[in-house]
């Protein structure tokens, strides 16, 4: 046993705040640590200590919030955000709703079961957005609408053009589509109100996957809401829930499906699942047999590839903030959004779709290391704040761009030299949208529960609850210890006048469900 570091974690029991250590042992990454009340835990952190060991190459460096508040008690004591969170919030998200459409056996909000009514009004989500973007220095540029299950409201088209009136650059809803499915004018409706991507439910590309995780047969539902957004010209990510023995031998499957498919669909976000709320394993046993890690979801994306997308493609998230530091060093600012998650909270890649079919991973034609080593370099440089700083910064990145990029290897439609030349030389930005042509972003990030809670992921958390109190809260201290008290404490009490606004909304839409599927 070797140990890596000491953290805090929580007992899975209680949720008390516990004393906890990392460690390898073989060639496993465990999380150890030991409650007062109901003994010792010890739980997979990552199953391969040597992809454990490489993510640890890509820590960023802190890009910290200036206006949090003071710290109360021990971190995640008090969730704020306090001054002892050292990220960006990127994506801020707002569940709209606790109601929801489905009865999914695995949900980490347990949406629809607890007995209380959750769903803010116009008024309250309004404040919850501009409580987002006062983030100082750098304003939340995006924002999610969650749930529960977002599309049961009447107004989720409001709702989307209400955070563009906020300033939100980039808009999206977490859904299961079905509701995208059953009305095919809701697409157009909320693209015309400024919806950028629909973050879409999606666990397989056959029946089977569905039946166990979402307790309905909606296979062909994901389809229909696939087309409806397609006709519409709305992007979609798909989002898998992975669980072992359900469909974790359908990684493969589902990015082809999306490789065919990438005039809508412009990434999948993998998640294995999270041990919170509703989860397949009911007894802590079951825990180490079900968990899946994002080097087990990489090694699944060899192997069901047949190869062509090595596990080596992928890179920690955090990996890209050289980009962001240096656009920002370049415009002498300190308002650049930064992705500075914590390196083992998730992994990403892209890959290029060929006209004949053929797959090319951006590894394949960037050297990464030397990219973000170049960038790095001429940060530096750009740093010294004088004229001659910035044009030597300029001309060296110039000089030494194509020694990162094999142009012979990269896609036959994409001039890849010039167009990084015009995105961080003349900060052309419209030129990102010729780098997204037949690109795939293949994605995993793994939320925590209290089996392999660490406290140094959420300190680097960049994505971001709102709540009605005034709250800004870090995503798995929220969805593992925050959410049942802050529903229980803003529900709608049953019996009131917005109560029956909803209740009576809620029986419209059935109505016109059941005569929508008479006709």
């Amino acid at each position: 046993m070797t140990q890596i570091k000491n953290t805090k974690s929580l007992c899975p029991e209680c949720l008390k705040i516990l004393d906890a250590e990392v460690y390898s042992e073989g060639n496993e990454i465990f999380i150890e640590k030991e409650c007062p009340d109901h003994g010792n835990f010890k739980n997979t952190y990552w199953h391969d200590a040597e992809a454990y060991e490489k993510a640890v190459k890509y820590e960023s460096k802190p890009h910290r919030l200036t206006n949090l508040k003071h710290a109360e008690g021990e971190c995640p004591a008090n969730c704020g955000l306090c001054d002892q969170h050292e990220s960006q919030t990127i994506l801020g998200i707002i569940d709209v709703t606790n109601r929801c459409n489905l009865r999914c056996p695995i949900c980490f909000a347990n949406a629809a079961v607890s007995g209380t009514l959750y769903e803010p009004s116009q008024d309250e989500i309004r404040e919850m957005l501009r409580t987002l973007r006062k983030n100082q220095p750098v304003e939340t540029p995006a924002i999610q609408y969650s749930g529960g299950e977002p599309t049961v409201r009447d107004d989720i088209v409001d709702l989307i053009r209400m955070a563009k009136e906020e300033g939100f650059v980039h808009t999206q809803i977490a859904t299961n589509g079905i509701a995208l499915a059953n009305d095919e004018t809701l697409a157009v409706r909320l693209k015309d109100a400024g919806l950028n991507t629909v973050y879409m439910q999606f666990d397989g590309v056959t029946e089977e996957p569905y039946l166990k995780t979402r307790n309905a047969n909606i296979l062909h539902k994901k389809i229909e809401a696939i087309e409806n957004c397609r006709k519409a010209g709305l992007g979609i990510v798909l989002v898998p829930t992975l669980v072992k023995g359900i469909n974790d031998d359908q990684v493969g499957d589902i990015i082809q499906f999306a490789l065919d498919n990438l005039d809508v669909i412009r990434g999948v976000n993998f998640q294995p699942v999270a041990f919170a709320g509703r989860t397949p394993a009911n007894e802590i046993d079951q825990i180490e047999k079900q968990r899946i890690t994002i080097d087990d979801f990489i090694a699944n994306v060899e192997d069901q590839t047949d190869g062509r997308i090595k596990k080596d493609t992928f890179y920690s998230a955090s990996t890209v903030a050289p980009i962001s530091e240096f656009i920002s060093a370049l415009q002498g600012t300190e308002d650049e959004v930064t992705l500075t998650c914590h390196e083992h909270c998730g992994v990403g890649t892209y890959v290029f779709k060929e006209k004949d079919g053929s797959i090319i991973p951006i590894t394949d034609f960037i050297n990464v290391d030397k990219f973000m080593a170049m960038l790095e370099d001429a940060t530096e440089e750009l740093d010294k704040h004088s004229k001659i700083g910035n044009t030597k910064a300029v001309i060296k990145a110039i000089r030494d761009l194509p020694g990162t990029v094999d142009t012979k290897k990269s896609p036959s439609y994409i001039d890849i030299v010039s167009l990084l030349k015009n995105i961080f030389i003349k900060q052309d930005y419209e030129a990102l949208g010729d780098f997204h042509i037949n690109a795939l972003l293949v994605s995993c990030m793994h939320f925590m529960d209290p089996f392999n809670f660490d406290q140094d992921r959420v300190h680097r958390c960049v994505i971001h609850y709102a709540t009605p109190d005034g709250r800004i809260i870090p995503f798995c201290t929220m969805n593992n210890i925050y959410r049942e008290g802050i529903e229980e404490q803003f529900h709608v009490p049953i019996g009131s006048d917005r109560a029956k606004i909803i209740m009576e909304n809620i029986q419209k839409e059935k109505e016109k469900r059941m005569n929508s599927s008479d006709e």
